[in-house]
C-alpha cells in the first residue's frame, strides 16, 4: 500500500483557509484511493499553545492527523529557527511512517528545510509540492502587491523587493532567493492549480518542465435542484471568506453604497469574519457596514459544511479580491451550485470566470466598475439565468487525487534516472 504524508502550514480545524481545506480534502481522497495517508499540519501560538517535551500534538480522533508546533519561525527566510528542537522530531516521524510520497502544500511554519530533511532521511521518497500562492517569491505575505498604494507587482527582484521593505538590506533579498531555490531543488515535481501562478514561478526561475497544471477539485456534492432557490423579489448578492485588506470587502461595500444611493432594490449578505486584522482595518470596515445597513447584512463566520446551502440562498456571488488570487475554492463552490460570480479580472480568478459566460469580471480595486456589474445583475433577470446556465462545475477531489497519483508515479523513472 502506498504511503502518503500530506503536509500543510495549518489544519482547517484551526485555520480554515483555502490551502488548508484543499490539502485536507486531498488527504482524505488519497485514503479513498487506497493509500495509507497521514496529515501533518504546522501551527503556532496563534492557534495552539506549546506542549513541552515534543514538537507534535494530536488533533482529531482518527489517529491519522498530527500537528507540528512551530513557534520559532523566521518568516523572511521561511526557515525553522529551532532546528535542534524540530528537525529530530520530523526525522523520527519520517522514519516511523516511512512515506513513499510526501505531498507538501506550503513552506510557512513547516520551513523551507522540510523537503531537504525528507530527501536526506528518505532518499527514494518522491516529493511533490503544490504551489498555492507566492510566498517563496514575495516577502509581502506572498501577495505580490506593493506595500504602498496596493499596486500589483508584476515581477519580483531584489531591487523591487528592497523598494517595498526599505529596512531590509538589498543583499538579504538576494540571499533569500538563493536560500529558497537551493532548498526547493530537491522537490521532484510541482503542481500549480492555475496557469497564471505556474507562469509566475517559471518567471521566478523554477524549471518549467517540472511544474504541472492540475486544477483543484471539490468534494462531491448533490446536484443543485431548481427548487432550492425560491423566487425572490430582489436579487441577493453573497460574499464568502475572511475580511481583510486584500479580499476586496471594502470595494464591495463601497460599490453597495453607490447602488444604495441610486435607489436600487437589492441585498448583500457578507459571510465571513475579520480575524487577526489591524485596528485601522476593523474600524474602516465597521464604518462601511454601518453606512450600508440594512441592505448589506453582516452575517459573520460560517462553517464549511454550510457553504453549499448559503450559496444556494443567493443569486450571485461577489469575489472582488485585489491581489493575484490563484484558484479560490469559493468560486468553485459557487460554480458547483450554478451560482454566477462577479470577480476581479486578474490572476487565477480570470481563468475561472469568463465574462458574460459564467459570471462577470471587473478591474480590481474599482468600486465603480463593481457597482456597474452588480447593477447589471439587479436589472437583468435574463442575464442571471444565462450566467447560471453557463456555470462550470469543478472536478471532484477524488478525480484530483487520481491525477496527482498518476503524476507522482511518472516521477519515479525520472528519479531513478537522476
Amino acid at each position: 500500500m502506498t504511503r502518503v504524508l500530506v503536509a500543510a502550514h495549518n489544519h482547517p480545524a484551526l485555520h480554515p483557509g483555502g490551502t488548508e481545506i484543499f490539502a485536507h480534502d486531498l488527504f482524505r481522497a488519497y485514503q479513498r484511493a487506497g493509500c495509507e495517508a497521514l496529515f501533518l499540519g504546522a501551527t503556532n501560538q496563534i492557534h495552539r499553545q506549546e506542549r513541552p517535551g515534543t514538537s507534535f500534538q494530536s488533533i482529531g480522533s482518527s489517529g491519522d492527523e498530527v500537528l507540528l508546533w512551530s513557534g520559532h519561525f523566521d518568516r523572511f527566510f521561511m526557515s525553522q529557527i529551532d532546528l535542534y528542537g524540530v528537525v529530530p522530531d520530523i526525522v523520527e516521524l519520517l522514519q516511523d511512517f516511512r512515506p513513499d510520497i510526501v505531498h507538501l502544500h506550503h513552506l510557512l511554519l513547516l520551513g523551507a528545510e522540510f523537503p531537504h530533511i525528507v530527501r536526506r532521511t528518505l532518499p527514494d521518497c518522491r516529493i511533490v509540492m503544490t504551489l498555492h500562492d507566492y510566498y517563496p517569491i514575495c516577502h509581502h505575505d506572498g501577495l505580490m502587491v506593493r506595500t504602498k498604494e496596493k499596486e500589483l507587482c508584476y515581477g519580483a527582484s531584489p531591487d523591487r523587493c528592497h523598494a517595498c521593505f526599505k529596512d531590509i538590506p538589498l543583499d538579504k533579498f538576494v540571499l533569500r532567493e538563493r536560500h529558497l531555490k537551493s532548498l526547493l531543488s530537491v522537490v521532484d515535481g510541482y503542481v500549480a492549480p492555475s496557469a497564471f501562478l505556474r507562469q509566475r514561478y517559471v518567471e521566478w526561475g523554477l524549471p518549467e518542465e517540472r511544474i504541472s497544471l492540475i486544477p483543484n477539485g471539490q468534494p462531491e456534492r448533490p446536484a443543485p435542484a431548481q427548487t432550492d432557490a425560491p423566487a425572490r423579489r430582489k436579487p441577493v448578492f453573497g460574499y464568502f471568506g475572511n475580511l481583510n485588506p486584500w479580499k476586496g470587502g471594502t470595494v464591495l461595500l463601497e460599490a453597495a453604497k453607490r447602488l444604495i444611493a441610486e435607489g436600487l432594490d437589492f441585498e448583500v449578505r457578507v459571510h465571513g469574519a475579520a480575524p487577526f486584522q489591524s485596528e485601522h482595518f476593523v474600524e474602516s470596515i465597521d464604518k462601511l457596514f454601518a453606512e450600508t445597513a440594512p441592505v448589506v447584512q453582516r452575517r459573520g463566520a460560517y462553517r464549511r459544511d454550510d457553504i453549499a446551502g448559503l450559496i444556494r440562498s443567493v443569486d450571485c456571488m461577489v469575489m472582488p479580491s485585489i491581489w493575484w488570487e490563484n484558484a479560490p475554492l469559493v468560486i468553485q463552490e459557487a460554480q458547483g451550485q450554478n451560482c454566477p460570480v462577479i470577480t476581479s479580472n486578474i490572476g487565477g480568478m480570470a481563468e475561472m470566470i469568463e465574462n458574460g459566460v459564467n459570471g462577470l469580471t471587473v478591474p480590481p480595486n474599482d468600486p465603480t466598475a463593481l457597482a456597474a456589474a452588480m447593477r447589471r445583475i439587479v436589472e437583468d433577470p435574463d442575464l442571471r439565468e444565462i450566467l447560471s446556465h453557463g456555470a462550470r462545475h469543478p472536478e471532484t477531489i477524488d478525480t484530483t487525487a487520481l491525477r496527482y497519483l498518476a503524476l507522482i508515479e511518472s516521477l519515479r523513472p525520472a528519479r531513478v534516472a537522476a
